[in-house]
């Protein structure tokens, strides 16, 4: 009997032999939590928060949204203090959650991102996309428009926070990331995203033309202080890092590559993953990391059960509208190649996967909606691993937190040379 995370809860299966090679996962070792305070009176290559933003009337404080583990509630009481040291009230602070495109966020999401003592003091609203939302600056060298929410722009003191993983366009996130693409317009993400036609990144590593990209808009909105969180599959908070934007971001990657990446010792036939509950497999858009991740160890040819519970659905309007108007896959990776479009371009990320693994998705989605992406609905979930995977020379892994374990096909003569 195996556990796997399933939205706020979780789901058993049971497969019909003793045939799981391998469970990947790394949980970290812990000797004790990072105590926030010290990490924010200890800033890298910076001033503290309450010195650096003296002599300012405003701030505003950017946090993640809800589709994020950073835990923004734990430390968000120390920051506003600080702040209030520094002499800026309450009432001149602002709480953004950066969104990018991301759906806004209810008043109750927004109540359990901050905490309900945070969210009665100080100011808390989404990000808005929109053009009319915010201000042209600039472009950057490669040509991405720099446009801003006007409340970030017009804010004198500016706090990026956030959590860092390995993030496949820029490799590796948190940072700047919570400025660009957090609070810009979406002609903005679009341009920046679509660099990832003549740029790659390399998980883990920052040192990639798209991150530069993002990492330039500092050079007209600057950062003044940043507080990144490390946490695990399960909002563990295993690290934390404060200070200079990019001096104190670069620090904590040593830890997130010892977290994130998990050597295994083989492809597999058969990769049973599940993005790690909620809000990893709230919905297909943020769903699809997982199945990337699980198809790095698939052999060609094998197959993935994706366990999602998706009650979201797609999660995104451009991607649902590409999937269920367009007739072919082959047609709208076609289109993307031509021009690229922000949120539909995770067909690609789809049919990479597609093109050498069959997908079968077990989750609250429609089955034509799963049909039309190109996966296998499954309705039983046991049944179907018992018809399948009744083979005792079939060789399995299950991945329990997909969306965060990055798993790296060594094997293990290769693993003891390292």
């Amino acid at each position: 009997m195996y556990t796997l995370p399933y939205g706020q809860g979780s789901v058993q299966l049971t497969l019909p032999h003793a045939a799981a090679d391998s469970i990947v996962y790394q949980r970290p070792v812990l000797s004790s939590p990072p105590c926030m305070d010290h990490v924010l009176d200890h800033p890298i290559d910076s001033l503290r928060i309450q010195e650096a933003a003296k002599g300012c009337q405003s701030a505003v404080i950017l946090i993640s949204d809800s589709t994020r583990l950073c835990p923004s509630h734990l430390f968000l009481g120390s920051v506003i203090h600080r702040l209030n040291l520094a002499g800026i009230p309450d009432q001149q602070i602002r709480i953004i959650v950066a969104l990018g495109i991301h759906r806004k966020q209810s008043e109750d999401e927004l109540i359990q991102l901050v905490g309900p003592e945070i969210y009665r003091r100080v100011t808390v609203m989404n990000h808005s996309s929109l053009s009319e939302d915010c201000i042209l600056l600039g472009h950057t060298s490669l040509g991405t428009p720099v446009e801003i929410n006007k409340s970030v722009v017009a804010a004198e003191f500016r706090i990026a926070t956030g959590n860092i993983e390995p993030h496949a366009l820029v490799g590796i996130s948190g940072g700047a990331k919570a400025l660009f693409p957090g609070t810009a317009s979406a002609r903005a993400i679009e341009h920046n995203h679509s660099l990832s036609q003549r740029y790659t990144a390399a998980l883990g590593d920052p040192n990639n033309a798209i991150r530069a990209d993002l990492e330039e808009v500092l050079q007209l909105v600057p950062i003044h202080f940043m507080l990144n969180v490390i946490v695990d599959h399960e909002r563990q908070l295993l690290g934390a890092v404060a200070g200079d934007i990019i001096a104190a971001h670069r620090a904590g990657l040593e830890l997130v590559r010892q977290i994130f990446f998990v050597n295994v010792p083989q492809r597999y036939d058969w990769v049973i993953v599940s993005p790690g509950g909620h809000p990893k497999d709230a919905q297909l858009y943020q769903s699809v990391k997982a199945l990337k991740n699980a198809a790095a160890i698939t052999k060609p040819g094998g197959s993935i059960v994706l366990v999602a519970r998706c009650e979201e659905h797609y999660g995104n309007g451009t991607l649902q509208t590409w999937i269920e108007t367009i007739q072919d896959r082959a047609v709208m990776t076609q289109k993307l190649k031509q021009t690229f479009v922000l949120g539909a371009h995770k067909v690609e990320h789809i049919d990479h996967v597609l093109k050498q693994h069959d997908v079968y998705m077990y989750s609250e989605m429609p089955p034509a909606a799963v049909q039309l992406i190109g996966m296998h609905p499954i309705a039983k979930l046991d049944a179907f691993l018992a018809e399948h995977l009744a083979d005792s020379s079939l060789e399995i892994a299950i991945m329990p937190y997909g969306g965060m374990t990055f798993p790296q096909v060594k094997p293990p003569h290769a693993q003891k040379l390292l």
